[in-house]
């Protein structure tokens, strides 16, 4: 019996010691994942300095507003161009590149400041624009309607010029273009072109 007794304690002795362990070696773990999961405060600042001097770079050498609407007036200039040759290929990508290069320039500044300091939300105002003059536009070129075409670009420039005056820039006035702002680009359509 004595032996049975010293077998059941030594059995109860090793659980127990590895109930304690398994609870030591726990909270070990714990606390090691608790301390990696702080950043250490040098390496911290460090990323936050670099951060910043980068952002502040960036910002430096970034594109801005007029920058990308000396592009959209390019392309506004030659979609007049393409469309009065029936080019309508031609036409569809300057339309195309329009509305892309509007979106960029609202990237850029998505909300101006008038002249008496009131916000100009400009996503709103190309949104409108989107969904009206803009889309006349691109539909006229795909109807392949030079009527059509020369009446929504014509509707196209007034909403550009409301968008100017909304912005407090009403001396940026427009007009049909008299010549392609692309002197190298032949705006009639290629033999056999559709």
């Amino acid at each position: 019996m004595p032996h049975r007794h010293n077998k059941t304690s030594a059995i109860v002795l090793l659980l127990t010691g590895l109930v304690i362990g398994l609870c030591v070696h726990r909270w070990g773990v714990t606390h090691a994942q608790a301390a990696d999961a702080k950043p250490a405060p040098a390496a911290g600042i460090d990323e936050l300095v670099t951060l910043r001097a980068d952002v502040a770079r960036l910002k430096s050498i970034a594109t801005d507003q007029s920058h990308t609407m000396a592009d959209v007036a390019y392309h506004f200039t030659n979609l007049w161009f393409a469309g009065k040759a029936e080019n309508w290929p031609l036409a569809q990508f300057y339309s195309d590149e329009l509305r892309s290069h509007l979106r960029w320039a609202v990237r850029v500044i998505p909300m101006r400041k008038d002249r008496d300091g009131r916000d100009v939300d400009l996503t709103a105002i190309l949104a409108a624009l989107e969904q009206s003059s803009l889309k006349d536009l691109s539909d006229s070129v795909k109807a392949r309607d030079p009527q059509r075409f020369a009446a929504a670009y014509n509707a196209q420039m007034q909403n550009c010029m409301a968008c100017h005056r909304a912005a407090g820039k009403e001396y940026l006035t427009l007009h049909v273009p008299d010549r392609p702002d692309a002197g190298i680009v032949d705006f009639a359509p290629a033999p056999g072109a559709k």
